[in-house]
């Protein structure tokens, strides 16, 4: 029997929540699923309440105010008791019915997490292109081998959440999290509805939030256990582009006679020596921090799949 843990942040989807938790029973009773359903109401100001204590069976985390979708889905993974977890939206655009599909393509091909790919999405054109444009600039940045990292139809194993804490506008950029720690990821294409009932909660903010998260991620993947590369290098970068600006300085004053007085080279000579000074230093700083980092919390810079004693 797979044992299933579905977790759904919801804000203000009371005209939703009552069919969607009778579509996950009736998919995960026909399957013959041991499950529990997961709703995190994200600070609604609707009649969520009421609806959800009318539900059985279910598990209800009920926020103070609105602390964003990233971290309702947090609460609702650590809270998740289940092998596999499952994550989808409250809007009901996510099929339940594909949950088998998600499982099986999981299984068959030993991966870690499997996440929906909405190749034919029922969104604006609006959604549709920023969407793409992030999805482009996401692959480009940290390759996380995924079309549609913003379905939030995803399928994955409990084990991945062992050291990892949600923030931000981070749910997008799950796989790409786990993939950096060495989980396997896989996709499928899963059915997209429109939107029947309530109203969309998408808006600018959470495009340049998550465009923010997604820099961070780049620079974690990049250079998490090695800042100084990064920063010692263009502390460096300055500091010959400095010298040799230095030298041309020295060239002009004493071999052309020329009056600096005038010229930009003196300032720009400075400004780069002390700005190469001060990023090698940061450089120096941040892998101090990441080593301090590392040593004080859980998270690990390798991630370990199995032993074998024989």
């Amino acid at each position: 029997m797979k044992e299933i843990s579905i977790v759904i942040p919801i804000f203000n989807e009371a005209d939703n929540i009552s069919d969607l938790h009778q579509e996950i029973i009736y998919i995960s009773t026909k399957n013959r699923y041991k499950f529990e359903i997961i709703f995190i109401d994200d600070g609604s100001t609707d009649n969520t309440y009421e609806i959800v204590k009318n539900l059985s069976p279910v598990k209800y985390i009920r926020f103070r105010k609105n602390f964003g979708q990233t971290a309702a889905m947090d609460a609702g993974i650590k809270i998740a008791k289940y092998e596999y977890i499952i994550t989808m939206d409250g809007d009901r655009q996510n099929d339940a019915n594909d949950i088998p599909r998600l499982i099986e393509h999981l299984e068959k091909n030993d991966l870690d997490v499997v996440s929906g790919w909405r190749r034919r999405r029922k969104d604006s054109f609006l959604k549709k292109f920023i969407s793409r444009g992030a999805n482009l600039l996401r692959s480009v940045l940290i390759r996380d081998s995924i079309h549609d990292s913003g379905c939030s139809l995803k399928l994955y194993k409990k084990e991945c959440f062992e050291q990892i804490n949600l923030y931000g506008e981070m749910h997008r950029f799950i796989p790409a999290i786990l993939k950096i720690k060495g989980f396997q990821i896989g996709e499928i294409e899963v059915n997209h509805r429109p939107r029947v009932k309530g109203e969309t909660k998408y808006n600018w903010k959470r495009t340049f939030k998550g465009f923010i998260d997604l820099i961070s991620i780049w620079f974690w993947n990049k250079y998490a256990v090695r800042p100084l590369h990064l920063l010692g290098g263009a502390g460096l970068l300055f500091l010959i582009t400095g010298g040799i600006f230095s030298l041309l300085t020295l060239y002009e004053y004493f071999d052309q006679n020329q009056d600096l007085s005038d010229t930009i080279l003196p300032i720009l000579t400075v400004f780069l020596f002390t700005t190469g000074i001060l990023m090698f230093l940061l450089g120096l700083i941040a892998d101090i921090l990441a080593k301090n980092y590392h040593y004080t919390t859980p998270d690990k810079p390798y991630n370990i799949k199995k032993i074998i004693e024989q």
